[in-house]
């Protein structure tokens, strides 16, 4: 395991990489939402407790895809949580109403993120309440990024890179999950909310080949499996899948309600299954042919 650690030295490291003895597969596994480790100022910061902020957690995500090293991959994840940055954004997709102070011109103030209160540095949770008691500074924002967001990324590309040039190609695989409908106020499950949504950036990002392995594997054990719908892959997903020049990627949304307990953030025994299901999934996704990934 390789930890790296903050800027500020009294901080807790901004990701840590599982990583095999050696690597056999030409896969790199990312989980850029399931850090829980909550900066104090942060705390003191927001509105919400600490619960409240967790609704915004991929929780256990990392845990479902841990066995990445025994299949010869590895897997870095985000130990800050996403409320209070989200590594799956540009790196800066900021609201201007959020800062007491005019932001820099190069900042992405009009992205749809943004809009919804989700840029890199969110406004709101998951379910739409607000963070924080008081505006923040740009520079706030700026020490966060360089903390956080191009460690991570930084770490990320050298995966990839590493693995391209070790296999010819690399597929890395993006690890997530989705609130269920019922978690939310009034919310209603509905017979055809899907257990599982592959992103492809509606086939820009990876080979037709990975994406219909990964559909067909997952379907025929019995998963609800939607193609881009309502997820069709964020920044990670788009920036780093290049398939003609080797590098694919695909991002993976699970259904939390699989797993777990929104309610009370617990694990629920089925979340046992579904480890054992992605490894399979990627094991299969590790060994398609190289010579079969063409672009479409």
């Amino acid at each position: 395991m390789d930890a790296h650690s903050d800027a500020d030295a009294g901080r807790v490291p901004a990701f840590d990489i599982l990583a095999p003895a050696r690597q056999t597969r030409p896969l790199v596994l990312a989980s850029p939402h399931s850090g829980n480790q909550y900066p104090a100022d942060f705390l003191a910061a927001a509105r919400l407790d600490a619960r409240a902020l967790r609704k915004s957690e991929d929780c256990f995500v990392d845990e479902i895809f841990a066995f990445a090293p025994a299949l010869g991959a590895p897997l870095i994840r985000a130990l800050f949580p996403r409320a209070y940055l989200d590594a799956n954004r540009e790196a800066y997709e900021l609201d201007a109403d959020m800062f007491v102070d005019p932001l820099p011109g190069y900042v992405n103030t009009r992205s749809p993120r943004v809009a919804a209160g989700l840029g890199t540095i969110a406004r709101v949770v998951a379910n739409g309440e607000d963070i924080y008691k008081r505006r923040l500074r740009f520079a706030e924002a700026q020490a966060r990024i360089n903390a956080c967001y191009t460690p991570y990324h930084t770490a990320l590309r050298r995966l990839v890179d590493d693995t391209r040039a070790a296999f010819g190609h690399a597929l890395l695989i993006d690890c997530h999950s989705m609130p269920s409908p019922a978690s939310a106020p009034g919310g209603d499950r509905g017979r055809n909310r899907p257990d599982i949504v592959l992103g492809d950036c509606y086939g820009n990002a990876c080979a037709s080949a990975i994406i219909d392995a990964a559909d067909g594997f997952l379907s025929g054990l019995g998963y609800r499996v939607n193609r881009n719908n309502p997820y069709a892959g964020g920044y990670t997903t788009r920036h780093y899948g290049r398939p003609r020049q080797g590098v694919h990627a695909l991002q993976i949304e699970i259904a939390r309600e699989l797993y777990m307990d929104e309610a009370a953030l617990t694990r629920l025994p089925f979340l046992d299954v579904l480890a054992r299901h992605m490894g399979e999934l990627v094991n299969t996704l590790g060994a398609l042919p190289g010579d079969g990934l063409e672009p479409r």
